[in-house]
């Protein structure tokens, strides 16, 4: 007797019309797997050498000209499948390849950001206490400030010297390296400490960095530890105090990226969040050869913070990139920017049974479950958010499910539990489909993420098969 012989008629019905609960990484055969295990190697390294934006624009742009791409020249003229890149103050990197149409049937992009939360020094950092030398900070992004405490830090960052020369720093990522911390209380004196709400236990105040202790000499002058200090910087940069005012200088988790669990599946790291859509989306960009319509993958800044400035997604940066290219084609922008479409690549945050109250679980995301597609973000009522049609959700739904792509929906928690935003909702704006595709992450925002191999290699051939479209 045939199988479906002996099934109900509420059980071939069922079949037939309730959704499929997606199978995970069950589904993936080993070759797939593999595949995953080796794309993510690419992705480790990727991020040993991007934790702050410049470097990671830096490294995107070594990974582009490796692999045939040329800066782009306004006026140039470009044949289908020419690669070129553009960048924006150091911050911001685009790399398209050019179409066989062009811009003529829009533009295709993958947008994500490589800013992550850490701690910014403050324009005077440098202070004494106590005999110890320490910096002041102002968080950058949504932290949990206690998460920040007693972790060793590395400093990454930009000096401009009052002469003009630019100055990279990174101190705290070799092993032979000093590294930096916050202090906090002992368990046997935190009673006040305790008794606080957690958003309250640290001042962001309090967020001040150990940098020293030893005084410069025996002469009977103040601040001896700092001046020790400064004395270390000036033989190291040949900066004196009074650079910090034209510095850009940022304190990081030291620690790599490493493998997580007995079976190696999952990777622990600082900036998940959102370099794990932004490598994907530069190799997708990379392995496009010679796309239908040009695709573009482009990586921001500011997100965290609101996209504002110029280098923000509220910038005019990539809309005049895509106007020139519109322009190369006797295209008009508006006429570009209307036929185009954009995923734009941002995480969101994977259930988690530990957690599961903050979770509505039938809309949320797996980890091992696939690119996550997160219709809309916001908080409340939808607010301060992009949501996408049901055209174009129907579009990118049908893409993944003919390239057997592993993917899923969902939400970020409870509707009354929070909320969150990306730069979708600025795409949204120029009159460009878009919707959020990414990867789940969990403990989101703190100083060490984890996702699955198997959802960034998902990532990477969802990106792929989007610049096929």
């Amino acid at each position: 007797m045939a199988d479906t012989e002996k099934k109900t008629e509420a059980a071939l019905l069922k079949e037939k019309l309730a959704a499929k609960k997606p199978s995970g990484a069950l589904s993936l055969d080993g070759e797939t797997i593999a595949k995953a295990d080796e794309f993510c190697e690419g992705y480790k390294t990727f991020m040993k050498s991007s934790k702050v934006e410049r470097e990671a624009v830096r490294t995107a742009e070594k990974l582009a000209l490796d692999n045939g791409f040329v800066k782009y020249e306004q006026g140039a003229q470009y044949k289908p499948g020419d690669r070129v890149y553009v960048v924006n103050r150091g911050k911001n990197i685009g790399l398209a390849v050019i179409g066989k149409n062009g811009t003529k049937n829009g533009v295709r992009l993958v947008i994500a950001h490589i800013d992550s939360p850490r701690l910014d020094l403050k324009p005077n950092p440098v202070y004494e206490a106590a005999d110890l030398a320490l910096f002041k900070t102002h968080y950058y992004g949504g932290i949990k400030k206690y998460q920040w405490t007693a972790i060793p830090l590395a400093l990454h960052g930009r000096i401009v010297r009052l002469d003009g020369e630019c100055i990279d720093v990174c101190v705290g990522e070799d092993e032979g390296d000093p590294c930096f911390v916050v202090s906090d209380l002992l368990p046997h004196l935190d009673r006040e400490q305790a008794t606080k709400p957690m958003a309250k236990a640290i001042a962001g105040e309090n967020l001040n960095v150990l940098i020293g202790s030893r005084p410069f000499n025996q002469d009977k002058e103040s601040e001896q530890v700092k001046l020790n200090i400064l004395n270390i910087l000036f033989e190291k940069y040949g900066i004196t105090e009074s650079d910090f005012l034209s510095a850009e200088l940022d304190l990081v988790p030291a620690f790599p990226p490493r493998d997580i669990g007995f079976d190696r599946s999952l990777i622990g790291a600082y900036g998940h969040d959102d370099k794990v859509c932004a490598y994907p989306g530069v190799m997708a960009a990379i392995e496009a050869k010679e796309p239908d319509s040009t695709v573009i993958t482009f990586l921001c800044d500011k997100e965290e913070i609101g996209s504002d400035g110029n280098t923000g997604m509220q910038s005019t940066f990539l809309n005049t990139f895509i106007e020139d290219l519109a322009e190369a084609d006797g295209m008009k922008l508006r006429h570009v920017l209307a036929r185009s479409m954009c995923l734009s690549a941002d995480v969101n945050a994977a259930f988690d049974p530990t957690y599961a109250s903050a979770f509505e679980e039938r809309n949320s995301s797996y980890l091992n479950g696939g690119v996550i597609i997160t219709k809309y973000t916001g908080a409340g009522g939808k607010y301060d958010t992009s949501d996408a049609s049901a055209e174009y959700m129907g579009r990118i739904r049908r893409m993944l499910e003919d390239k057997k792509i592993l993917w899923q929906t969902g939400e970020l928690g409870k509707v009354d539990g929070g909320g969150g935003g990306t730069i979708a909702k600025y795409v949204a704006n120029y009159n460009v489909d878009v919707v959020d595709l990414g990867v789940p992450v969990l403990s989101m925002h703190a100083p060490f993420e984890v996702v699955t191999k198997v959802d960034v290699y998902m990532a990477y051939l969802a990106f792929a098969a989007f610049f096929e479209m």
